[in-house]
């Protein structure tokens, strides 16, 4: 009777160990697909977002294609057609928008 319990015993452990490695498993797959991408998405969004410069054509996330006119510290104001323009938050300028239809930003060499 007595090494029935402890085998019962030794068994449950076993079982617990296995549950807990699991679920670390689950934890450490989420960070590496899901949350790390998108840090490196937002990190680069922000980059971008710093970087815009005076006659960049940019595309913003509703879809508005324009010329940027004046860069401010928060905001942007683009040229969408002559003589109209509108500002926007930078925020709202999209990095990967703009790389599908105007091409990645090419490096001048000297």
């Amino acid at each position: 009777m007595l090494t029935m319990n402890i085998l019962l015993q030794a068994a449950g452990q076993s079982a617990n160990i296995m549950n807990l490695i699991f679920i670390v498993g689950m934890v450490a797959v989420f960070y590496f697909f899901m949350i790390r991408p998108q840090q490196k998405k937002q990190k680069e969004q922000q980059k971008f977002s710093d970087a815009v410069k005076k006659g960049q054509m940019v595309v913003t996330v509703s879809g508005m294609h324009g010329k940027v006119y004046e860069v401010n510290s928060s905001s942007v104001v683009l040229e969408i057609d002559r003589g109209v323009k509108v500002t926007f938050e930078k925020s709202s300028i999209s990095a990967e928008n703009t790389n599908i239809v105007f091409g990645p930003k090419k490096e001048k060499k000297a």
